[in-house]
């Protein structure tokens, strides 16, 4: 346990690194704030602190950067007390408000919104229940052997595929198709959709194969489809100039299913999980830190707000902003499924 003018020291200089990044003087700290020490004893804290594993230097006459373990004792003192003011609050609640005509379209414009709030990446990922199911199927003819399979799932996800056919079908034998499947597989989930019933021709059995395939697809990854904002502002900052290790973040993000990579162990409820440098399992991610939470209904369907960014982010904006956005999905999420 740190002393309590040794943790607001190892505050101060997490503070100062995370707003300019640049080593921390001890001579800053004994002039710039009302600590009623000596510029000796600041220095002999630092060096308790530097022997505690909480900072290091550069070299013997530098300033203090914060290391792991520091940001950790600074989130563990920041966590329970932040919020984004209310007048923020009220600007995403109306922008939002007038926004949500389709939910997908709504994810995306909060990860735009998050971006701008921390100026680092911004994650969202659309929800994913245990197992989808199905809603509404639309089939649109685009030439003799080809349609265009528009699947609604009741995880309010809309899926896309240009489906090839065994036979020429018109629009018309299309629809009557997609109207038989959508009067019988309400609420069914891919496997079910297999099951043949009596009278299934060869075409809807075609189109039912598609998609069950493209169910079990979506019920293969850890989250749903994610919407990534703001690389550009993480990638400008002083970190990651000329830094070859962004190139092993970008590769990451190739994956098909690098959400569900990142964002693990998952958080618990109603909950935001803050994981820092080593303690990422992926070596692309140990110079960075997740604030993240999932949003969305209990045993229903769920998905992940989250923000990457270098360790000297500033995680009391990142934690109040995933908070808020967090509460905001699952409010939102419950009006529209």
């Amino acid at each position: 346990m740190l002393t309590e003018r040794r943790g607001t020291i190892l505050r101060i200089i997490t503070d100062g690194y995370i707003t300019g990044a640049a080593p921390v003087a001890s001579k800053a700290i004994a002039c710039d704030y009302n600590l009623k020490v000596s510029p000796a004893t600041v220095r002999n804290d630092m060096a308790c602190l530097e022997e505690l594993g909480y900072i290091t230097r550069p070299h013997l006459s530098a300033g203090a950067v914060p290391t792991d373990k520091a940001y950790r004792y600074y989130v563990k003192m920041i966590s329970e007390h932040v919020e984004l003011p209310l007048a923020e609050q009220h600007w995403i609640y109306e922008l939002l408000e007038g926004a949500k005509e389709e939910f997908e379209q709504w994810l995306k414009l909060v990860a735009v919104l998050l971006a701008h709030f921390v100026h680092n990446v911004a994650v969202v990922t659309s929800v994913k229940s245990p197992r989808c199911r199905f809603k509404h199927l639309d089939l649109v003819t685009l030439q003799d052997f080809m349609a265009l399979l528009v699947l609604v799932l009741h995880e309010a996800k809309v899926r896309q595929r240009v489906l090839s056919l065994d036979e020429r079908l018109t629009q018309e034998e299309l629809t009557m198709i997609a109207n038989r499947i959508n009067a019988t597989c309400d609420g069914m989930v891919g496997s079910e959709i297999l099951v043949e019933e009596e009278g299934v021709s060869p075409e809807e059995k075609q189109v039912r194969e598609c998609v069950a395939h493209m169910i079990s697809a979506e019920d293969r990854l850890g989250y749903g489809r994610p919407y990534l904002e703001g690389l550009h502002l993480m990638l400008g900052q002083p970190e990651f100039v000329s830094n070859p290790k962004a190139l092993n973040l970008l590769e990451l993000l190739q994956g098909s299913d690098w959400a569900g990579t990142i964002f693990q162990p998952k958080p618990a409820a109603g909950g935001v999980k803050v994981t820092i440098g080593e303690e990422n399992p992926d070596e692309a991610l140990r110079d960075l830190s997740l604030v993240f939470g999932e949003y969305g209904i209990p045993d229903r369907a769920r998905g992940i707000v989250g923000v990457i960014g270098p360790k000297r982010m500033d995680y009391a904006r990142a934690i109040s902003s995933v908070n808020c956005l967090s509460s905001l999905l699952s409010k939102a999420l419950a009006e529209y499924i």
